[in-house]
């Protein structure tokens, strides 16, 4: 038997009564990104309305009650709500879908059945799988390669079946009807217990399927296919939103597109041209600042070496340095009798400093100073020409010289 938002995906609530209540555990991802084990509830229904993950689409998202609906998942021809509340066996409940998190996965789904169909037709491409993603879809063809030429042609298609309102239809067939022999599919899950449910776009595609769709192809409004990505094993992934994840996507790129006609000055359509300018401005400036920094290191190498102070323990510090600054100085002061200490970086942030001179003091010194600091070791390489020994430079969370 199917469940009641496969009867009726535009139902939003509907009452039905609880079967049984178990406690049961969820392993879900925290705010931190880290996985946290929650207690409560498996609470199964005499029917439900919410959606049970399979097919490539997430669960439903909804209440009992009130009580909130964490998970939703299927075992067998049974569906279990997770929830933190417990509920009473025999109670009659009423059950609400979170409506705007259901249609949007009726439009996306929906709208991988019409592309893959298209896809097969139009150029032979087969579906090998899908993914209904928080912010795309994701639809993994069996092909190494799909042409810019192809994209568009699939995309022109889609949207004209989508204007010609094409009907969807969804019918349950018994196992031994002889039309499922000729019904598109990726095979049934294991555990798969009565009819088998087949989506059919009329002219366009059959195939069985468990998800929600909408019950005509003009509900999905409008579809984009924002392109292609190499996938796994030889296949290609093509990226498509549909519905209102298409008007939302326009409301971002908008709001972006703003934003930059403000910093950059210019209209949208000069926008790539003026970023480029910006660019290549940036590398210049970014060489000369590299050989300003060089030609500064080699000043500051013969100015510490002629100082009246030379001799004994050498520190700097400059904000501005890298470690190829650091050891240009070295290299050009090339002192196996002073202790050379460098630092270079922000005071409040990461930095990076070298110790150079004796052997004995190098070794010595230069774990401690790292230990001290809590710091991670990173390889710097020593100067080609430097006579004094190079300890492996460490990045600081800060110092202060």
């Amino acid at each position: 038997m199917a469940f009641r938002c496969q009867r009726d995906s535009y139902a939003r609530e509907f009452a039905t009564t609880v079967v049984s209540c178990r406690p049961a555990e969820l392993q879900t991802e925290g705010s931190n990104g880290k996985k946290e084990v929650l207690s409560g509830f498996q609470v199964v229904l005499e029917d439900t309305l919410l959606f049970p993950e399979g097919g490539g689409q997430p669960d439903d998202h909804g209440t009992i009650d009130g009580v909130p609906v964490l998970r939703v998942t299927r075992r067998g021809a049974q569906a279990d709500h997770f929830t933190q509340t417990p509920l009473t066996p025999g109670r009659e409940v009423q059950v609400r879908v979170d409506w705007e998190r259901r249609f949007d996965h009726m439009q996306q789904h929906s709208g991988q059945h019409l592309i893959t169909a298209v896809a097969d037709h139009l150029f032979g491409l087969k579906t090998t799988s899908w993914e209904l993603g928080r912010l795309r879809s994701v639809i993994e063809l069996d092909s190494p390669s799909v042409t810019t030429e192809q994209v568009a042609a699939i995309e022109q298609s889609v949207n004209e079946k989508i204007r010609d309102r094409l009907p969807v239809n969804v019918r349950e067939l018994s196992l031994d009807d002889p039309e499922v022999e000729q019904v598109r599919g990726r095979g049934l899950p294991d555990d798969h217990a009565g009819p088998i449910r087949v989506v059919t776009i009329k002219s366009v595609d059959s195939n069985m399927c468990c998800g929600t769709h909408v019950s005509n192809l003009s509900d999905l409004q409008v579809i984009k296919i924002l392109g292609t990505e190499k996938g796994k094993k030889n296949k290609t992934n093509l990226i498509f939103l549909a519905g209102n994840r298409v008007l939302k996507w326009m409301e971002r790129s908008h709001g972006t597109e703003k934003a930059l006609t403000s910093l950059l000055k210019c209209g949208a359509e000069d926008h790539v041209e003026a970023v480029k300018k910006l660019q290549n401005s940036t590398k210049l400036l970014q060489k000369n600042n590299l050989n300003l920094l060089r030609d500064l290191a080699v000043h500051v190498a013969h100015s510490l070496r002629n100082s009246p102070d030379w001799g004994g323990v050498v520190a700097l510090h400059r904000k501005e340095g890298d470690s190829e600054f650091m050891n240009i100085i070295a290299n050009e002061i090339g002192s196996e009798e002073t202790l050379l200490f460098l630092t270079v970086g922000d005071e409040k942030g990461a930095g990076l400093f070298l110790l150079a001179g004796p052997a004995e003091a190098v070794e010595t010194l230069g774990p401690r100073l790292g230990l001290d600091c809590k710091c991670r070791v990173a390889a710097l390489p020593p100067p080609p020409e430097s006579r004094g020994s190079l300890s492996p430079s460490i990045q600081a969370p800060s110092f202060a010289v």
